[in-house]
């Protein structure tokens, strides 16, 4: 075997790899963008569990519900949640003559999609009635790891949009919509049953009193269909259920119907 000569370092072997301050500073930096990117992806996965807002499947053929569109009616949009997509179809039935009745094209969830989408849902229609409610999904308590539709979890969830930032909301969603030049109708928020896994029974009496508040300071009509749907006292819905059976979203249609067509321009 051939001995090294001393005072002289044989050069270094194809392929080794070097441990110099370089070497480790550029492997920490390699970590950290490893452990960055680790954390975005996370939260990213956790928001986009939190963006999601159930609807039931008998009412997701709803979700696009439209009127034929005729010359000369009124044009009528509906904002809402799986409730509204519930009561859309009927609603477009009781009207049909008088109204030509659309929906947004989703499940408008809670006041903070509602600002992020508003102006793609209003589009380029000139409305001449607007009927809108946004409050279930803001008093919903939600934690990505729920197995529960709609992520709920009112144990070790996060409530969703907490009272003041929900009036704020409101309070931005209204002046925009005052900027269509429609006739507004706001939809209290219906009723949230018992042993709801992620809403608390009454919040949304508190949120429905803050609604009411903004309401009153623009000017905006009242349909309560809180006080409706109390009536109903669980008959229409599944215990623990905010959903209702289509004999419930019927009674509910009637109700938007009725308050819409009081609200139609004079032809």
């Amino acid at each position: 075997m051939e001995k090294p000569i001393a005072g002289h370092n044989p050069p270094a072997r194809a392929g080794a790899i070097g441990r110099g301050p370089a070497d480790q500073a550029t492997t920490t930096h390699l970590m950290k963008f490893l452990r960055t990117t680790l954390l975005f992806l996370t939260l990213a996965a956790t928001a986009s569990a939190e963006r999601t807002f159930h609807t039931p499947d008998q009412d997701k053929k709803n979700i696009a519900a439209s009127s034929e569109q005729r010359e000369g009616l009124p044009n009528v949009l509906i904002l809402g949640d799986s409730i509204s997509i519930g009561y859309t179809r009927p609603v477009i039935k009781l009207l049909k003559g008088e109204a030509n009745v659309s929906r947004a094209k989703a499940n408008c969830g809670d006041t903070e999609m509602g600002l992020e989408n508003l102006d793609k849902w209003l589009g380029d229609t000139r409305w001449d009635v607007i009927h809108f409610n946004w409050g279930l999904w803001d008093l919903c308590y939600r934690h990505p790891d729920s197995k529960v539709q709609g992520n709920r979890d009112k144990v070790n969830g996060t409530l969703s949009v907490p009272l003041p930032r929900y009036e704020q909301n409101l309070e931005k969603l209204v002046t925009r919509l005052e900027k269509t030049g429609a006739t507004l109708i706001w939809a209290s928020t219906t009723v949230v049953p018992e042993n709801e896994a992620g809403r608390f029974t009454g919040d949304e009496l508190k949120y429905n009193a803050t609604a009411a508040k903004v309401m009153k300071n623009h000017g905006v009509t009242i349909n309560d269909l809180h006080t409706l749907s109390a009536g109903f006292k669980g008959g229409y819905s599944q215990p623990g259920n905010v959903h209702y059976s289509q004999q419930g979203s019927a009674l509910l249609a009637a109700r938007v119907a009725q308050t819409i067509k009081a609200a139609l321009p004079d032809r």
